[in-house]
């Protein structure tokens, strides 16, 4: 009998079963409070004895099969099994309990709706969990709950998403929306569009600074192209800022989404970036001189106030320190600080743009450690993020000239910085490879507005340097700059009014805050042999117990 008993002690159930993710401590939280609700539920069902057990939770995923198609939760009276409308697309085609969808109506859309709070989601899914039959005490409280009005981990955007800004969904994952309708405009509507405005306002500064400087005199430009640019410039900023303020009013849970985006969070400082670019490149004829200071209040205070909520989150080492975050787009919550440093400057207000010089400074040196380095903690970006690498010249450059509008003079420190910059650039350049296999995007508006930034300071750097070189990389670089805006206005009007695919389906905010697969995971072998090799010993120390 003893050797019978070791021999079975050597036998390890090698089924398939769900290996144990490395999620955030939030999605931790959140299965355990949905077990505490359904403990009740669980409590009144057969126990199973069952090795693999512990690792199934009373979850949605576990009461309808995505494998089988066949729904539990809508049972007709006659108790015929339903099946499943499995599009792949997302939980829409799930009449039960839960609210994700209601069979494709158009008021699912109103789980972003502002206000939507979890009483509302409660009273509007009631008269439907009525009509199926199912009592508000079985499977406790609905997906909907937990992943419209819960805050989304930074990590599980990374492992949910991928492509442009990452605002594509892996084939693994489902979503809250379906992806076969178009969704109401303003849910389409990001906030990634602030880009375009600082495409437009940087190319204003570049344009007056090509009419005004004596390193480029000999190219007779007259001050009017300044003047409509800063108009078209400032025309756009309105209306994107119209658009996203009706988005907020709206939906304001889609900006809570966009918010806690580890790549978008940086757009919320582009429109006050875009403000302080409007006022430095203003044309003469509307511009008084010297500027007044409430200015700089106004355009720079919000951007503090967000800095300081960003920066805490990247100090606090919790789970949005930088090591994790960590993207070229947050490029955008560093730049900030120059341009407002050079804003300072042109106001009188020195002593405050030195403050904001050290505090970018010592900022830019530690995002930029930290994205050359990349750290096993940190995610690695998929390959159509690469264009917005651009965005590591915008620091550098607008350090240079903000040191120079600060001191008055192309000092040794403002040239570091712009040779930095012209590295920068010349090493995207000859990796050309990363620009080509990626559809058009909003956010290639991002990189315009580096190259614009890299163009002026190379005008800076000849006024004090004149010279045949110096001169000559600030026309190429100005040149290439305006190109590449002109080219991306003409395609963003084409896929705006032609074509009509410049606003596709957001679905980046649709994500759920638990992961729900589509399909079965492929057996982990190695966690396999480690739990074969701990039976195995264990069963050989009960041997000599047991003779």
């Amino acid at each position: 009998m003893v050797k019978e008993r070791n021999i079975q002690n050597h036998f390890v159930d090698i089924h398939e079963s769900v290996p144990e993710e490395e999620e955030e401590e939030e999605e931790h939280e959140v299965e355990k409070k949905q077990q505490a609700n359904h403990h009740n539920y669980k409590m009144s069902r057969p126990h199973v004895t069952n090795f693999r057990q512990g690792k199934r939770n009373a979850s949605f995923s576990r009461q309808v099969s995505l494998e089988t198609g066949v729904s539990k939760l809508n049972k007709a009276q006659n108790n015929e099994i339903k099946t499943l409308p499995r599009s792949g697309n997302s939980f829409g085609g799930f009449s039960s309990s839960h609210g994700v969808e209601i069979n494709g109506k158009k008021g699912d859309f109103n789980m972003f709706r502002t206000k939507s709070t979890l009483g509302k989601q409660n009273s509007f899914m009631l008269p439907l969990r009525k009509e199926s039959g199912v009592d508000k005490g079985e499977e406790g409280v609905g997906l909907l709950d937990e992943s419209v009005n819960k805050s989304v981990p930074a990590g599980r955007y990374f492992a949910a998403l991928t492509g442009p800004e990452l605002d594509q969904v892996k084939d693994t994952e489902d979503i809250l929306l379906p992806k076969d309708e178009t969704w109401p405009f303003l849910l389409r509507y990001p906030i990634g569009c602030f880009g375009m405005c600082l495409g437009l306002s940087s190319q204003a500064i570049l344009w007056h600074n090509l009419a005004i400087s004596p390193a480029t005199k000999f190219l007779n430009i007259p001050p009017y192209i300044n003047l409509v640019l800063w108009i078209l410039a400032l025309m756009v900023l309105v209306c994107v800022t119209i658009t996203y303020l009706l988005k907020c009013i709206f939906y304001f849970e889609a900006i809570r989404r966009e918010y806690f985006h580890p790549v978008r969070i940086n757009f919320f400082f582009a429109p006050w970036v875009v403000c302080m670019f409007l006022v430095i490149g203003a044309p003469p004829m509307l511009a008084e001189k010297p500027l007044h200071p409430a200015l700089w209040c106004a355009f720079m205070t919000p951007y503090f106030l967000l800095e300081l909520k960003i920066y805490g989150q990247w100090l606090s080492g919790g789970k949005r320190r930088l090591s994790k975050v960590a993207n070229p787009s947050s490029h955008l919550s560093i730049v900030g600080n120059f341009v407002g440093a050079l804003l300072a400057a042109k106001v009188g207000w020195k002593e405050a743009g030195k403050f904001l010089w050290a505090v970018g400074f010592a900022h830019y040196l530690v995002l930029f450690v930290t994205l050359y380095q990349r750290l096993p903690t940190s995610v690695a970006l998929p390959k159509e993020l690469h264009p917005v690498y651009s965005m590591f010249i915008a620091a550098p450059s607008s350090a240079s000239l903000a040191w120079e509008a600060i001191y008055g003079e192309f000092d040794g420190s403002a040239r570091t910085c712009y040779f930095i910059a012209l590295f920068l650039y010349i090493l995207l350049v000859v990796r050309l490879n990363f620009f080509i296999g990626f559809k058009f995007s909003v956010a290639w508006w991002s990189y315009t507005f580096s190259m614009t930034t890299i163009s002026v300071t190379a005008i800076k750097y000849a006024e004090y340097r004149p010279g045949v070189i110096s001169k000559g990389i600030a026309l190429t670089l100005s040149f290439l700059s305006s190109t590449m805006v002109f080219v991306l206005f003409v395609s963003t009007l084409l896929h705006a009014f032609v074509w009509q695919t410049l606003f596709p389906n957001d679905l980046a905010i649709a994500i759920t805050t638990i992961r729900h697969t589509r399909g079965k995971k492929p057996m982990n072998l190695k966690r396999w042999a480690k739990q074969s090799l701990v039976s195995i010993r264990k069963s050989d120390k009960q041997a000599p117990e047991n003779q």
